[in-house]
């Protein structure tokens, strides 16, 4: 049985490229909508994606460029993301709807909220693509805003470790899993879980964040079906 009726779970683009280091490695996606598919019976999913495996505003690659203008074109890139996610969920047997943050015509309908909520109540997925719509904001504070706009019961941030460390634990042999933190812990520790926008926001509404290896066979599931896994935030949590 779903612990939640509404979720709303922040994908990495970088997760959708597999080891090819650009653009979406095909098996890497559907392994990815396969996992969703396991976990979402009987929960509204929304979800954000990011366009890092295409085109990030801060890359490298943008430098030189107008930052606003590097922006909007990595807006467009996580609309690319999205449409092949919806398609790989269809593929799955969902149904799965994306809207723009950013208008591109007859590709992708806009944003609406309301739309959205009936769809999530009626157990589909939406996809939420190009972030704000807006420069200079990051997929991490549109993905805040949207769970807010959703009225989710709790934010899921899928990585490729399980859950927030001390440190990074590809580095530091020594650094620490947290099990438990406050929004507070994040912030001061710096310990980067998202960006302190992001942050701010789910502190000010009281979401909940639970940080989490996407990687992890089951892992979606067990954590829509309330099993404790990987990292929880929540106000005034004890860091353990």
């Amino acid at each position: 049985m779903a612990r939640y009726r509404r979720v709303l779970l922040k994908l990495s683009g970088e997760a959708l490229m597999g080891s090819a280091g650009y653009g979406i490695d095909p098996p890497v996606l559907q392994a990815m909508a396969a996992a969703i598919a396991e976990a979402a019976g009987g929960t509204g999913l929304g979800i954000v994606v990011g366009g890092g495996n295409i085109f990030r505003g801060v890359s490298s690659s943008a430098q030189g460029m107008d930052r606003a203008q590097a922006d909007l074109m990595g807006m467009l890139a996580t609309v690319m993301n999205a449409l092949a996610l919806a398609e790989a969920l269809r593929i799955e047997g969902l149904t799965a709807h994306v809207q723009s943050a950013l208008a591109v015509g007859t590709a992708v309908p806009p944003f609406d909220r309301q739309g959205a909520l009936r769809c999530l109540d009626r157990g589909e997925v939406v996809i939420f693509a190009a972030g704000t719509g807006n420069p200079f904001f990051t997929t991490d504070t549109a993905a805040s805003l949207r769970a807010l706009e959703m009225q989710a019961e709790i934010m899921l941030k899928a990585t490729k470790v399980d859950g927030v460390y001390s440190a990074d634990p590809k580095q530091d042999p020594q650094a620490v899993r947290y099990k438990r933190l406050s929004y507070d812990d994040v912030l001061q520790r710096r310990l980067g879980v998202m960006d302190a926008t992001a942050i701010a926001l789910l502190r000010e509404f009281r979401v909940p964040l639970r940080v989490f290896d996407m990687t992890s066979p089951g892992a979606l599931a067990r954590i829509l079906a309330g099993v404790d896994e990987g990292t929880l935030v929540e106000e005034g949590a004890q860091c353990e």
